[in-house]
C-alpha cells in the first residue's frame, strides 16, 4: 500500500458504490444490507437497510435518493420509506443520475452468483416521468458509470471488455455516439469517478489497485493496495480526497464470509471531483 494511502474506515462486509453527498461519504455495504454515511472523521451512521444484492445509490435533483435493487429501482424520500421508481422486475447493478434527473442503470446480463456463462448486459434510463427505456446493449459486465462535468457524456466501465466506453447523452436520456473512451489493457474497471481535469479514476478488483487515466488510456496515477478495489469516489471538503472501497475478494463463493475485511481507504488526489456521481 502506498505511503499516501490511509485507512479511513474498516469493519465493512463488502463496500460498493461510494458517493460524496451532503458533506458525507456514503457507502453501500452489500453483505450487511446497509447504506452507511461517514463524516470526515470516519464516524458512521446506518442510513438505510436493503435486502438482496447488488444495490447502488444516487440522488435525484430534488434530493430524494434512488437505489438499484434486485426487484427494480426504488426511491426514498424524507420519510425513509422505499417506493418503486422504475425498471421493475430487473436486477439492476449500478446507478447514476444526471442534472436533468435522468437515472441511468445497468444490468450485468447473466447470473454471476450461480456461475452462469458470461453474456452481454444493458443500460437503461428511467426518465423523470417514470418511463424506463433501454438505451444501450452489448455491454460486457457494465459496472461503474459517471456523467462528465459538462453533463453531455456518460462513461461506463465494461469490466469484461477491459475498457471505459462513452456515450453522448441527449436531453431525453437517450444515448448515441458510442466509442471507446479508454482501452485499459488488462485493467478490469469496476466503480469509477471523474475529476476536474477530465480524467477518470477506476477501481480494479483483481489487480488490487485504483488507476487514474486520461481519455485514450494514458495512465496518470496508480494507487496499489492489499485487497480488491471495488469502487472509488472523490470527495472531502476540497473534493481532492479519493475514497476507495476495498475488500479481500475470495470470489462469489466467499461473498458471505464471516470475516469483515472491507475498508474505506483515502488518498490525496491531484484534481478535485467533477461530474456525477
Amino acid at each position: 500500500m502506498t505511503e499516501k494511502t490511509r485507512v479511513f474506515a474498516d469493519g465493512i462486509a463488502m463496500g460498493e458504490s461510494p458517493r460524496w453527498h451532503d458533506g458525507r461519504l456514503w457507502v453501500c455495504d452489500w453483505v450487511a444490507g446497509e447504506v452507511l454515511a461517514f463524516d470526515e472523521s470516519g464516524e458512521r451512521q446506518v442510513m438505510l437497510r436493503m435486502t438482496g444484492l447488488p444495490f447502488s445509490i444516487d440522488w435525484l435533483p430534488g434530493g430524494d435518493a434512488v437505489l438499484t435493487s434486485a426487484a427494480g429501482v426504488v426511491r426514498v424520500g424524507s420519510d425513509g420509506e422505499p417506493t418503486p421508481y422504475g425498471g421493475a422486475g430487473r436486477g439492476w447493478n449500478e446507478i447514476v443520475v444526471d442534472a436533468s434527473g435522468n437515472t441511468f442503470v445497468n444490468e450485468v446480463g447473466f447470473d454471476l452468483m450461480s456461475g452462469a456463462e458470461p453474456a452481454a448486459g444493458t443500460i437503461a434510463v428511467i426518465r423523470p416521468d417514470g418511463t424506463t427505456l433501454e438505451v444501450a446493449g452489448d455491454v460486457w459486465f457494465p459496472n461503474g458509470m459517471a456523467v462528465t462535468a459538462a453533463g453531455d457524456t456518460l462513461i461506463v466501465a465494461e469490466s469484461y471488455a477491459n475498457r471505459l466506453t462513452a456515450f453522448d447523452i441527449a436531453a431525453d436520456g437517450s444515448l448515441s455516439g458510442r466509442r471507446v473512451w479508454a482501452d485499459l489493457g488488462d485493467g478490469a474497471p469496476d466503480g469509477i469517478c471523474v475529476d476536474a481535469d477530465g480524467a477518470v479514476w477506476y477501481a480494479d478488483v483483481p489487480h488490487r489497485r485504483c488507476m487514474r487515466v486520461a481519455e485514450g488510456g494514458e495512465v496518470l496515477d496508480t494507487v496499489d493496495v492489499d485487497r480488491g478495489c471495488f469502487a472509488c469516489m472523490l470527495g472531502g471538503e476540497d473534493g481532492r480526497t479519493l475514497f476507495i472501497v476495498a475488500t479481500d475478494w475470495r470470489g462469489t463463493q466467499g461473498i458471505e464470509q464471516a470475516e469483515r475485511t472491507g475498508q474505506v481507504l483515502s488518498y490525496r488526489a491531484v484534481a478535485p471531483h467533477a461530474g456525477r456521481p
